[in-house]
């Protein structure tokens, strides 16, 4: 079974990470959820509070097929701020392991350094211009072992596209009508 991380700080953006732990674990992804502070209860953009599974800190030597970072202005900058998030991100990029992010959380890939200058990605539209780099206006760009979103209102096509590439194109098509949805298509 494929297993991924969602780390959340204070301040993520719900939709984005909830849709995504909801369409991954559909789809059979052992779906970890790590709360960066010393809490694992973790408050949300809009006040939603969640549990998450562990603290980072007790799995930050675990390997993992993917990582994935939802966006929330407060949340990636918290994200920002967690060098042991970098050194997680540094690990699993070295040996070509998935890196995902969306809305705002592209911004913490590139503040690791684990996005080269070459790779493009989409973001929030407003983010763009903390970007290094070419912007692209897609909803969702796969580029080598980098997966980004643009926000919320993609959510969904997102984690369909991280459950394509962990588990297959027959199984994220599976997921995508048992949730009566054709954003694959």
């Amino acid at each position: 079974m494929s297993r991924l991380l969602i780390p959340l700080a204070d301040g993520f953006e719900e939709v984005e990470a909830v849709t995504a732990i909801d369409v991954l674990r559909r789809g059979g992804v052992d779906v970890v959820t790590a709360a960066i502070g010393s809490s694992v209860q973790v408050k949300g953009a809009h006040g939603i509070v969640m549990s998450a599974d562990v603290r980072l800190a007790e799995v930050l030597e675990e390997d993992f097929l993917a990582i994935l970072l939802p966006g929330g202005g407060e949340g990636v900058e918290n994200l920002k701020r967690s060098e042991k998030l970098f050194g997680v991100l540094r690990r699993h990029n070295g040996v070509g392991r998935l890196l995902c992010a969306i809305c705002a959380a592209p911004l913490v890939l590139v503040a690791a350094g684990v996005v080269g200058e070459g790779i493009h990605i989409t973001c929030y539209p407003t983010c763009q211009m903390e970007l290094d780099r070419q912007w692209s206006p897609a909803p969702v760009v796969v580029e080598g072992n980098v997966v980004t979103g643009q926000g919320p209102g993609t959510s969904q096509l997102f984690a369909l596209v991280v459950l394509k590439l962990l588990a297959g194109e027959q199984v994220a098509r599976k997921v995508a009508r048992a949730m009566v949805t054709d954003v694959l298509n």
